[in-house]
């Protein structure tokens, strides 16, 4: 509960002031670290390969860790470096041999059990499931825990509206509107902004948001669920 607590702290105060935490990604880092990594890689073979962020559900996730042999754990680089929110920082997992290679660079190494929890974990604080995945290989290397407050990519989305050239994802939120009781418990889950209140009734913005499943937890009616993205 405490990470989630500092969570819901830097969300509203994002609100508040306009951006997304009292510390941020200037607009050149984010395309410098964003954009440019979205131009295809030229081999020499004159093989162009694209790739982008993409965002997994749970159940996603999960097949993920079960088709992994080899499975390693470490920090989270960019909450590190910005300090926006604090806890669990040890959301970043990479499999067979990127993981081999983290692991000989300091990762530990960690069983699929340890990572399921790992990600529970994550997932429960509220943070969103990222990966970045090449165009014919959508199988990861590697998947980190990320927030908007300190996260490069969700940043990004969130702030300038780089929504598809940044990030995908294969499912959406689906709001039963007879179950809602418009108690915006949700809202602050939501790392995209994709919720509000407006005259006290939730407004829900379903291009704005990418799946991740975290606002389902906070909805204490079963309004909320996710579906696969057409």
């Amino acid at each position: 509960m405490k990470a989630l607590k500092k969570a819901v702290i830097v969300s509203s105060w994002a609100k508040e002031a306009g951006r997304t935490a009292p510390k941020d990604w200037t607009r050149e880092e984010l395309e410098l670290e964003i954009i440019g990594k979205m131009r295809p890689i030229t081999l020499p073979v004159n093989v162009a390969i694209n790739g982008k962020q993409k965002i997994f559900s749970m159940k996603e996730l999960e097949a993920i860790l079960d088709a992994a042999k080899l499975i390693s754990k470490q920090e989270c680089s960019c909450r590190a470096k910005m300090k926006n929110c604090i806890e669990p920082m040890d959301g970043c997992l990479s499999f067979d041999e990127c993981a081999e290679e983290e692991i000989k660079a300091g990762a530990r190494k960690i069983t699929k059990t340890e990572a399921l929890a790992v990600m529970r974990r994550t997932h429960e604080a509220g943070l969103v499931h990222v990966a970045y995945v090449f165009e014919g290989k959508e199988k990861p290397d590697k998947v980190c825990s990320c927030c908007s407050c300190c996260c490069h990519s969700l940043s990004a989305v969130v702030r300038f509206g780089y929504t598809g050239h940044v990030v995908d994802s294969g499912y959406v939120a689906r709001q039963d509107e007879e179950k809602c009781i418009d108690c915006g418990a949700c809202i602050d889950r939501c790392q995209f902004k994709a919720r509000e209140m407006k005259e006290g009734r939730l407004a829900y913005d379903s291009s704005r948001c990418f799946g991740c499943g975290v606002c389902i937890d906070a909805c204490g009616t079963g309004a909320i669920g996710l579906a696969r993205r057409k």
